[in-house]
């Protein structure tokens, strides 16, 4: 393919995907709980196939997924992309027991994953991580650690219950990847490295945390703190928790756990939002994590949410896209049928313009983040800089056009239940979360400074 036109297959997939959402998808999500997880729809995005791609599909795939299931289905969407997000460290970063012991479950969608990298005292701002790995026993229970280390230490392939994962999920493990960890050098890792050395000449001391990490006995830690803002907490079945092992060491001194649900001292609590998604904030009292946890390497948790931010950011952008997408059509349908003045309103020349407006600016945006997608394929080292861009432009440029959308349509697209009453709140929360606009811009700007100042 080229930068500006997809395949004729990748756009039949795309319109099949948009009919499954619409057909298998949309019923389920219609009857979740708000607020909570909704297990049935996972399940069922498991069965499709569809989680199982997160981990053997390129970025442009993950983002014509996000784009086709969001036209027809936020829910199907947003619950296909927490589990990547929540997951793609484990996989990317894991080791084999880890990945052998989740994944299967993550992509046959009986097991909920979650990225905890957010605190309330660290949103955009990804240099306050507060969440501590300190040293210490346990007063509750000096055996926990062992115990957690027993359990992490269980037959790979096996279930919570000790049970043996499906022989099709383990074959599925056995796929050729294209996302690979750490020392399979995926694209941007000198553009990881820069951003972690520049995070410590600035004294930004991790990625979004205030849980620390701290030591208890060789090779274990105690995680004290509280994450908040979590999408899937706290019903999750595993996070991939941040936390802060090496005080005043910058970026370097974050470690990227895996921590079951279950682990003793974790608790949480569901939060009500605007768009009432799963979220929550987890409370860490002395959790009980090993070496057998740690995603990547010590110290070196920058890197593995960097990289998870740079392969999202541009999918983000999709599902913006995608329900821009969804807004306009809506948008084209009414202003074609709506008698007004004694005509239709399309023959009105402010709705025209309006309506091509909406047009040109969702048609730019999904150019960019196919641009962006392509480019992580492509082990473009431009990687940070294309993300940022293509999340910042196609986000705002939902809001946009969701927003010209309920003009157009008036006071009906504002009555509950409506499609753009839906899009309305869905569409704000997309430029807070994985780095807010502003984040964006800096991103944007400090990678053409630095590409200006290189010699």
């Amino acid at each position: 393919m080229t930068a500006f036109s997809l395949e004729p297959a990748q756009l039949a997939w795309c319109a099949e995907l948009r009919a499954l959402a619409a057909e298998r998808l949309r019923p389920l999500a219609d009857k979740g709980e708000p607020g909570r997880v909704n297990r049935a729809l996972v399940a069922e995005l498991g069965s499709l196939g569809l989680l199982g791609r997160l981990f053997t599909s390129g970025a442009l795939d993950l983002c014509l997924m996000r784009e086709s299931l969001a036209y027809a289905c936020t829910e199907a969407e947003t619950a296909l992309a927490l589990q990547g997000l929540g997951a793609h460290p484990v996989h990317a970063y894991g080791t084999q027991a880890q990945r052998a012991h989740w994944l299967p479950r993550v992509t046959a969608g009986t097991a909920i994953a979650a990225f905890a990298l957010s605190e309330p005292g660290a949103g955009s701002d990804a240099a306050s991580l507060q969440l501590r790995a300190e040293p210490g026993t346990d007063l509750r229970d000096d055996r926990a650690p062992d115990a957690a280390a027993q359990a992490l230490r269980a037959e790979p392939g096996t279930d919570l219950q000790g049970g043996r994962s499906s022989d099709a999920a383990s074959q599925a493990l056995r796929v050729k990847e294209t996302f690979t960890g750490p020392q399979g050098g995926r694209a941007s890792d000198a553009a990881l490295r820069a951003e972690v050395d520049a995070a410590s000449r600035e004294g930004r001391t991790s990625p979004d945390a205030a849980l620390a990490a701290a030591p208890d006995g060789p090779a274990r830690w105690r995680l004290t703190g509280e994450k908040c803002w979590i999408s899937n907490a706290p019903e999750a079945d595993f996070y991939t928790v941040f936390a802060r092992t090496t005080p005043d060491a910058g970026a370097r001194g974050v470690t990227a756990f895996l921590v079951p649900g279950d682990r003793p001292g974790l608790t949480g609590r569901g939060l009500d939002m605007l768009s009432p998604h799963p979220i929550g904030a987890l409370d860490f009292d002395a959790v009980p994590v090993t070496a057998d946890d740690v995603l990547g390497e010590p110290d070196r948790g920058f890197r593995v949410a960097m990289g998870t931010l740079n392969l999202f950011r541009p999918s983000v952008g999709a599902l913006a896209v995608g329900m821009a997408q969804a807004a306009l059509d809506a948008t084209l349908a009414h202003t074609a049928g709506r008698e007004a003045f004694g005509g239709r309103l399309k023959d009105l020349q402010a709705v025209a313009h309006q309506v091509a407006e909406m047009a040109l600016r969702t048609e730019a945006a999904r150019l960019m983040v196919h641009a962006a997608a392509s480019a992580y394929d492509a082990d473009d080292p431009d990687v940070p800089r294309r993300s940022a861009m293509a999340k910042l432009l196609a986000t705002e440029t939902a809001q946009y056009v969701v927003d010209a959308a309920v003009q157009l349509h008036g006071a009906r697209a504002l009555q509950r239940g409506h499609l753009l009453e839906h899009l309305y709140r869905e569409v704000r929360a997309p430029r807070i979360y994985e780095g807010a606009s502003e984040v964006q811009r800096g991103i944007i700007a400090k990678e053409l400074y630095a590409r200006q100042e290189a010699p």
